[in-house]
């Protein structure tokens, strides 16, 4: 029995799926006109991870994390999502490239780091782009059932004639209202502050978009239906003609409950008459050094940022596994050097009790063992995903007294969620790998501090050496180090 913290309820809630035995994924996927940040990638992993678990119980799970490469406006970071600049068009300015240039090149990007963190697949990767008339039937749908309005800039979505719009984001209406529309460009014609943007027409301050399309609808200011759509619109539409009407779970940040997937719900249920989402689930953010992320400090790191430091990325997916997504998570480099090095100390474990080719037969009271650990892994899985008590059962398991090949045989099982590759992992003969002379050197800096009692200046040397990709191992007669 899984239970989920559904974001609409507030509270945990037994999973019951639409259909038997399926289930019904969508994850708000990235906005390609930038690299990734691991921020962003912690997402992306959580996601994974809720994919992994129903697979791992038994679960036909279609899942569809999508791409928007188009309408994205930069305002959503100040809470009006319709304005600002479009952001594939300031990636495209940025680089002198045409948007599809830009989306092609930063999407390569994403599924890069996506594969060497060892995220599955989806079953469907769809780009907005692909989509435009399924998007247009949809405000089509919403002018003719009066839930939409069309203004010399824009059709909007009517807020006032859905009455259970602030249901996800558990907003004051009023509050919400006199907040609303204060970015630095605003459309006079908005019956309402909080109305937003289902298709934006080719005119004002997009009169010279680089992305659009033709349109059966007219703006009264340039006599054409030329635009683009809004960037809720995207979501809601490949939702449904890839997943259906009504899905089993919608996945993404907890940035996006108020304006994002709070116009999905609407614009969803207005357009199909039917329950959008049944279980909405949010990842928090990640911290960096107990802050906010910012390009402007040097802390929006890239996953190519921890390769050129000489981490391994699945050390970084492990850092991500030990706090459970709906908590915040911060992120520094001791804290991934502990990851790392946790992680190199499992998957050696693992390559070795792989080579143990002697099998016991199992006593009762081992059999009793491993089944009572493989319950406690099911209990965390089930609540809520809790993923760092699913690693900590790991770990009980690798200290237990069950035989090494049992150990190895219920670990890599429990792989299938973690998705750790722990059993691809082949040991290294130490003695075979060309140590740099400087590395050499901190070895014997380390070993001497040690002999002195100087343990914390010894600590601060095996920090440089795991930063420089190499793991210390320490014996009664010294240290011996690893790649």
């Amino acid at each position: 029995m899984i239970q989920l913290y559904n974001t609409l309820t507030r509270k945990k809630e037994e999973f019951k799926p639409i259909q038997e035995g399926h289930v019904l994924f969508y994850h708000c996927g990235p906005t390609v006109y930038w690299t990734q940040h691991i921020g962003n990638l912690r997402g992306m992993t959580m996601g994974d991870l809720v994919v992994r678990t129903f697979r791992y119980f038994g679960y036909d799970v279609r899942h569809v994390r999508n791409y928007t490469d188009v309408g994205h406006m930069t305002g959503d970071t100040i809470g009006d999502a319709d304005t600002g600049e479009d952001r594939m068009e300031k990636g495209a300015k940025r680089e002198g490239l045409s948007p599809q240039q830009i989306a092609d090149k930063y999407i390569a990007i994403f599924e890069r780091d996506t594969k060497v963190l060892n995220l599955l697949e989806p079953t469907v990767k769809p780009r907005a782009t692909e989509y435009i008339e399924e998007m247009i039937a949809m405000v089509t749908t919403l002018l003719d059932k009066g839930f939409a309005y069309t203004t010399d800039l824009a059709i909007y979505f009517d807020v006032s004639k859905f009455s259970t719009y602030t249901e996800l984001s558990h907003q004051n209406m009023d509050m919400l209202t006199k907040g609303a529309g204060k970015a630095e460009v605003s459309d006079p014609q908005k019956k309402n502050p909080a109305d937003f943007a289902i298709w934006f027409f080719r005119a004002g301050t997009h009169a010279h978009a680089l992305q659009y399309w033709d349109s059966p609808f007219v703006s009264p200011l340039v006599k054409n239906g030329q635009g683009f759509p809004g960037w809720h619109m995207e979501c809601s539409a490949m939702c449904r003609a890839l997943l259906g009407e009504t899905i089993d779970i919608h996945f993404g940040g907890i940035e996006h409950i108020p304006l994002h997937h709070t116009n999905e719900i609407a614009q969803s249920e207005a357009t199909n008459g039917v329950t959008f989402v049944h279980y909405w689930l949010h990842n928090a953010h990640l911290l960096v050094d107990n802050k906010k992320m910012a390009k402007s400090e040097g802390t929006s790191y890239a996953l190519s940022d921890i390769i050129k430091k000489g981490y391994d990325p699945l050390a970084l997916r492990y850092f991500f596994l030990t706090a459970q997504y709906r908590s915040q998570q911060n992120f520094t480099w001791d804290a991934l050097s502990g990851a790392q090095k946790a992680f190199h100390d499992l998957r050696t474990m693992m390559a070795g009790w792989r080579k143990e080719e002697n099998r016991t037969v199992l006593s009762d009271e081992k059999l009793q063992k491993i089944d009572a650990f493989r319950a406690k892994f099911h209990a965390a899985l089930e609540n809520d995903l809790n993923i760092p008590g699913a690693l900590a059962v790991v770990w009980e398991i690798a200290k237990s007294n069950i035989p090494s090949s049992d150990k190895y045989d219920v670990i890599r099982e429990f792989d299938e969620v973690l998705g750790l590759e722990l059993g691809s992992y082949e040991l290294r003969v130490t003695s075979e790998q060309k140590i740099p002379k400087e590395i050499e050197e901190l070895v014997e800096k380390r070993n001497a501090l040690r002999k002195e009692k100087k343990f914390d200046e010894a600590d601060t040397v095996r920090k440089e050496l795991e930063e420089k990709g190499y793991v210390v191992e320490d014996t009664s007669g010294g240290s011996s180090i690893k790649k």
